[in-house]
């Protein structure tokens, strides 16, 4: 049991690291997007 907690814990824990790359990834691309077209 103490098993299955752990490894839905590091689930979990993967799957909110997954999202916060994603999330910075897309404004990184918005941000270069809007600064990329002044030039």
């Amino acid at each position: 049991m103490k098993k299955v907690l752990v490894l839905a814990l590091l689930a979990l824990g993967g799957l909110l690291i997954w999202r916060k790359v994603q999330a910075d990834r897309a404004e990184l691309d918005l941000w270069t997007e809007a600064t990329g077209s002044e030039n």
